[in-house]
């Protein structure tokens, strides 16, 4: 992982601590987003992506908080940060889109004055000139005639304008940082695409940092310049995305991959993951994969393998060289 990283994560545990046990939603997470790139976090439903994401702006709801690692961001730690210098960052310097745009917005506010309430805390500029701003912003992520939609509410959006509407406000501060957590979540395949073209430009004009949570590898085969595969709360491949999806090197990895499908394979046979991922508060001692893996020996049991090298660039969490034994997705 590059030392030249925007935001940094170094083995990041968050956990929640419930009347059941303690289910370690997060455990030990490294990361680096290098900056003016896109790092995609995938996984399946409760790999971790999201808690990571809201551990970074410390945002994890009770009974869950952050219990150790280092979330470093211009040579603060983000984790110990007192709550009054986060609050100067979280919106500024590094925002986040969430996964429900429609939850997300104040359905009782206008879309102007949410999009410039960011401008109103953290930049101190007149109502006026906020709402001037907003419209701008507006019209950059896609929004037809931006300044006369500025009284309108949530509702009178469509899906898409609405997601648009969540990536203006998390882009007029100019972060360097946007953490985007499911962005084409109940989007149709058109609004996707373009939601991900905007991105794209975000990335080239703003000279922003994407931190992109998805459980879409088809997504970040377009988007992402590096991804990192989470399972059971942990990294268990990192690789740039090319090196990713040609050689896989993580079972966990190849079987996401098998049950991609892709457009004009007729002979492709959609092979799903066998069984269910742990319970976060009964983690196996060895591998957590491992009761689902076609690979698995003896050792994977016993011994939790560590995020090696296995080229370079790409880390991968596994005893076995998945390479020599069946890496060629078909």
């Amino acid at each position: 992982m590059n030392q030249e990283s925007v935001l940094s994560i170094r083995g990041l545990k968050t956990h929640f601590f419930t009347p059941r046990g303690i289910a370690k939603a997060v455990d030990g997470v490294s990361l680096d987003l290098r900056a003016g790139e896109t790092l995609g976090v995938v996984g399946e439903s409760g790999s971790g992506k999201t808690v990571t994401s809201l551990s970074i702006l410390r945002l994890v709801p009770p009974p869950g908080r952050i219990v150790s690692g280092e979330i470093l961001f211009e040579g603060r730690n983000l984790a110990t940060l007192a709550e009054g210098e986060l609050r100067a960052i979280r919106g500024k310097q590094i925002s986040m889109v969430f996964q429900d745009p429609m939850s997300s917005l104040n359905p009782f506010l206008t879309v102007g004055d949410q999009v410039a309430e960011p401008l109103l805390i953290h930049e101190k500029l007149s109502r006026r000139d906020a709402l001037r701003r907003a419209a701008e912003v507006l019209g950059k992520v896609g929004i037809p005639e931006p300044a006369s939609r500025l009284d309108d509410y949530p509702h009178r959006f469509s899906g898409g304008m609405r997601q648009r509407v969540m990536i203006a406000m998390a882009l007029i501060t100019n972060p360097k940082v946007l953490i985007a957590d499911e962005p084409t979540t109940a989007l149709d395949v058109t609004i996707q695409a373009q939601v991900l073209d905007l991105f794209e430009r975000i990335k080239r004009e703003f000279k922003t940092s994407i931190l992109l949570i998805t459980h879409n590898l088809g997504i970040v085969a377009g988007i992402a310049d590096h991804v990192a595969v989470m399972y059971a709360g942990r990294v268990v491949e990192y690789a740039p995305t090319g090196d990713l999806f040609a050689h896989p090197c993580h079972p966990y990895t190849l079987a996401l991959l098998k049950a991609v499908p892709r457009p004009g394979d007729v002979n492709q046979t959609i092979a799903p993951i066998p069984g269910s991922p742990p319970d976060l508060m009964r983690l196996p001692r060895g591998c957590s994969f491992y009761d689902r893996c076609p690979f698995r020996e003896d050792r994977c049991r016993e011994e939790s393998p560590p995020l090696d090298p296995v080229a370079p660039e790409h880390l991968a969490r596994c005893w076995v060289d998945v390479r020599k034994q069946k890496s060629e997705v078909r």
